[in-house]
């Protein structure tokens, strides 16, 4: 193909449609990737602090899921089996059972929903409903599980709950831990709302989080807070739902996001860098006594990929078999809230956000977050903003980026933000 990247005569702009998103903001064609770094038409190479929204934990390609799906597909593995029984299926659960569920003491059922994370969403959310035999699902500000309908229902963002074009029902929107602000614990809310026949909140089916808002800001609950939340929906009756896609798969520095927290939810939702390569694949963690869904009650042709059971098993093996790799996970999330700190103090109010390796900075503006993104492509650093406005500079680099590669980095993510900043206060002068 041409090797013109200009946006105004790509077939990219010619043919896709104006939903494309990403690609706005790194007008460029990519060609490979390796590791934590990607290349494009012109040879230019670029290093990935954006892992495909936290899809590609383990880096581009890693080389031992890459041979293991190889090896696979050469010798004629099965490529689409639905649900079917399949050995690289067994395979990866009896891995997942092993070195996940097992050691964290879980004995939860694997539901394998269609391949996205809304899927898994509203997989959660139907399951709950018909454990509980209630309808109402408690979901918080900011928080980001999908947008398809049932997922989008207990989607914060107003941006894309207005592409719905229809009502969207059956959600009760709670604050978020912090979202009042320091002073104010919003579970003594939500325990008020509860305990009250007259609170016009009905009974809900579950409570549903994330312990670490990706889309939302990268707001992280307190543990505290998380096991508060907990408690109020075991009394109440109610499911706990924890969505783990983003924050799952080592991201906040365990397997779980939550398994430090001293909670056991009723049911996970997974996907992102649950494959372990790219791959799509999504999955429902659920507790034995709540696994009541009939034979295909919840379905989809692609429930369930077997190439990513491949790579997915490799993944658990290679990076979960022991701490050390968690270990390493907590050596690098110091070095990067160290630089994160240093951006945050270039901006009068920023903040920073999230923890382990999902973490960034609230600069205030959504356009000086997007200037600072676009300043970083343009040296080599690709990287994206999320929070409501836009206005946090996110890292998501892969878990796996070499310490080198890691800290040049944040130091063009430095570089760019002091410039930009420099430039608005003399610009302000």
């Amino acid at each position: 193909m041409s090797t013109d990247t200009s946006a105004e005569t790509t077939i990219f702009k010619r043919r896709e449609s104006e939903a494309r998103s990403y690609c706005r903001g790194f007008d460029t064609v990519f060609t490979s990737a390796q590791g934590s770094e990607m290349t494009d038409a012109r040879g230019r190479r670029y290093i990935d602090f954006l892992a495909g929204c936290s899809s590609l934990n383990y880096g581009h390609n890693d080389p031992d899921m890459k041979s293991a799906l190889i090896d696979h597909i050469g010798s004629d593995g099965i490529a689409h089996g639905l649900d079917l029984h399949t050995e690289t299926k067994a395979a990866f659960l009896e891995a997942f059972e092993t070195h996940i569920l097992k050691p964290r003491g879980m004995a939860h059922k694997v539901m394998f929903t269609g391949p996205t994370g809304a899927n898994a969403v509203e997989a959660a959310m139907k399951l709950a409903r018909k454990v509980t035999g209630r309808t109402n699902i408690v979901a918080f500000t900011n928080g980001f599980h999908g947008v398809t309908l049932g997922a989008l229902a207990a989607t914060g963002n107003s941006y894309h709950r207005g592409g719905a074009g229809m009502t969207l029902n059956g959600v009760t929107r709670m604050p978020f831990d912090g979202y009042m602000g320091d002073g104010v614990d919003t579970a003594d809310l939500l325990e008020k709302m509860l305990g009250d026949r007259s609170s016009g909140m009905d009974a809900p089916a579950a409570i549903m989080f994330e312990t670490v808002q990706g889309e939302g800001g990268l707001n992280a609950a307190r543990p505290e807070w998380v096991r508060r939340v907990a408690k109020l929906a075991r009394d109440h009756g109610a499911l706990l739902i924890i969505d783990d896609i983003q924050a799952g798969c080592g991201r906040t520095g365990s397997f779980f996001s939550f398994e430090e927290m001293g909670v056991t939810p009723d049911i996970v939702t997974m996907a992102k860098s649950v494959s372990g390569f790219g791959l799509p694949m999504a999955l429902m963690l659920v507790r034995p006594e709540h696994d009541v869904f009939g034979p295909a009650e919840h379905n989809g042709t692609f429930r369930g990929n077997t190439h990513a059971f491949v790579t997915a098993r490799v993944a658990i093996e290679k990076f979960w078999s022991d701490r050390a790799f968690q270990d390493r996970l907590a050596a690098k999330a110091l070095v990067l809230t160290t630089a994160l700190g240093e951006l945050a103090q270039m901006v009068p109010g920023a903040v920073l956000k999230g923890r382990g390796l999902m973490q960034g900075v609230d600069v205030g503006s959504g356009e000086l977050a997007a200037e600072i993104c676009a300043r970083a492509f343009e040296k080599g650093l690709i990287i994206e903003t999320s929070g409501p406005e836009d206005q946090v500079v996110k890292v998501l680099a892969p878990l796996t980026t070499p310490d080198e590669t890691f800290r040049k980095g944040l130091n063009i993510l430095l570089d760019v933000a002091r410039d930009v900043t420099t430039q608005a206060k003399i610009a302000a002068e």
